[in-house]
């Protein structure tokens, strides 16, 4: 228990100099509108990209959905927060973005999931292009393609970064709990789980599910951040960027996930200057990774403090022993 305690500390400590140390250089006066633009979708894209590797990289299952999910979230919190423009309103719509996000989710995952590799991958694909044309369709409640705009701003960096650090530490205790290590295992042989009694169909859609309601949970901080939203922005295109991102990381890696977002968003804040040269060297930037780095920038591993400690403690166990000879 102490030696837990011992890590819980440490991660504390941690995330809260990240926390005081963009605090300073909000207060600073160093960060202006723009940067604090890259800073809000850095987060939101870390929340993005821990939720789809939850699906990907630890259940094993190819999603192109994520795009729906976010726009089911984007848009809860535009049609409440536009009637009811306070902050309870704001975390209202949170709420019932996660309800109605996880309930698709649970409905079209039981079918779904029951596919593998690419079947699955255009499955999913066809879910979210299907939330994206209601959307554009049901003028009345989200007014068609115009979209809506003049939100209330509820979310900034400080909220985005809190349930930015909520969701890697859910994610990461989900993985390492019973439901996580069998989702491992089914992602490793799926044949093999279900000879040992693992009800695979249950534990790959739970993953789809908390995935799912995650990233309608990142949908409602951008469209509280943007203070509109758009048919437009929640695209296949936007659900590639999501991939981009898990596999740039490392697939099967939260740290992966949460590094890859940070870097690409900081390449892409510099490329910002050459135009439309821009996505071109971004993509060149990827392609080179993929090529000399094919498994990611950590592949599956993750940053452990608890690891950390047991070579600390190594290391000085064998500078006494040597000592003592």
């Amino acid at each position: 228990m102490k030696k837990n305690s011992k890590y819980i500390i440490t991660w504390s400590v941690l995330i809260a100099v990240v926390y005081f140390a963009l605090f300073t250089l909000y207060n600073t006066g160093r960060i202006n509108l723009f940067t604090d633009a890259i800073i809000a979708n850095i987060g939101i894209n870390i929340i993005l990209a821990v939720s789809l590797n939850l699906i990907i990289g630890f259940a094993g299952q190819f999603s192109l959905g994520h795009a729906g999910f976010m726009a089911i979230g984007a848009y809860a919190t535009a049609i409440i927060t536009a009637k009811n423009p306070t902050f309870f309103g704001f975390v209202l719509s949170i709420l019932v973005g996660l309800l109605v996000s996880g309930g698709i989710a649970l409905l079209v995952g039981v079918p779904t999931l029951r596919l593998k590799g690419d079947y699955l991958a255009i499955a999913t694909l066809g879910i979210s292009e299907i939330i994206r044309i209601l959307i554009v369709n049901f003028r009345d409640l989200t007014n068609g393609p115009s979209g809506i705009f003049g939100l209330p701003q509820f979310s900034n960096w400080q909220i985005i970064f809190i349930f930015m650090v909520i969701t890697i530490v859910f994610v990461s205790n989900y993985m390492n709990s019973n439901i996580g290590r069998r989702t491992l295992a089914i992602r490793e042989d799926e044949i093999a789980s279900e000879a040992m009694g693992v009800n695979t169909t249950k534990y790959k859609v739970l993953a789809f599910v908390v995935g799912g309601t995650i990233a309608s949970l990142a949908g409602s901080l951008y469209a509280s951040y943007q203070q509109s939203v758009f048919p437009k922005d929640y695209t296949f295109t936007k659900s590639i960027d999501v991939l981009i991102i898990v596999v740039f990381g490392g697939i099967g890696s939260t740290t992966g996930a949460v590094v890859s977002a940070v870097v690409l968003g900081i390449i892409n804040m510099y490329l910002q200057e050459f135009g439309t040269l821009r996505m071109i060297v971004y993509a060149l930037a990827i392609i080179l990774i993929m090529i000399f780095k094919p498994s990611g920038l950590l592949g599956t591993n993750e940053l452990s403090i608890k690891k950390l400690y047991q070579r600390i403690g190594n290391k000085g166990g064998k500078s006494n022993d040597t000592a003592q000879s």
